[in-house]
Formats: C-alpha cells, structure tokens, sequence
C-alpha cells in the first residue's frame, strides 16, 4: 500500500485514505492486465472466468472457477461501492474504524493478487 495512504489515514483523514488505497488496487489491476479501461467494467472484464486476463488460479475444477467468480464481484464491488463515493461525494465518513475496514478489504485483494504472482 502506498505511503500516501498511511499518512492520510494517520492525519485523520480516513475518507481520502480509502479512496487512494482502491485507486492503487485499481492502478494494480490495471498494470497486470495492460488495460486501460477504468472502474467496476476493468474489474468484470479482467477477471472474467471465460476470458480472464488476470487468473487467480489454474481455473481446473469448479471450486477454482467459483474462486474466480467471487475475486471478479469483489473487484468489482469495491471500486463500485467503495471507492466511487470516495470520488464522487464531498461529505464521507472518516471514521478510523471504517478506514481500516476498507484498508484491510484492499490489502486482501492485493494479497490475493501477489499470490496468484501478481507482484
């Protein structure tokens, strides 16, 4: 996670460190998928389960597409229904224990992408 992050989560401004931590998930994905496309469309398209360009995994067996399946609607869902208020409304929350909520729903999705040696 960015050092911007941390910084604005500790001078208290949570609603500004949320937004930054998914523009970083977002700019990530984007990196790993040489696409250029933006927002919850980058999110379904990338991690499709019959066209993906970022696997999570070998997609062998059903238990491996499902996990696909619901990495793709966490993606998705987290630049939908967090990050994009964070970009579109003025009066957020900053409350610390959202934040970090959301900070942790970021750093999984990063990890889960670092596993699948997205680095």
């Amino acid at each position: 996670m960015p050092v911007k992050v941390r910084n604005l989560f500790d001078d208290g401004h949570g609603a500004e460190a949320t937004f930054h931590a998914f523009k970083f998930v977002e700019k990530v994905v984007q990196k790993h998928s040489g696409s250029r496309e933006t927002g919850r469309k980058l999110m379904l398209s990338v991690f499709s389960r019959t066209n993906p360009v970022i696997k999570l995994n070998g997609l062998a067996n059903p238990s491996e597409e499902d996990e696909q399946d619901g990495y793709q609607f966490m993606f998705a869902g987290s630049v939908a229904a967090i990050r994009n208020p964070g970009g579109h409304e003025i009066t957020l929350s900053d409350d610390p224990d959202v934040c970090l909520d959301h900070l942790a729903f970021a750093s999984l999705l990063l990890r889960r992408l670092e596993r699948a040696g997205y680095k």
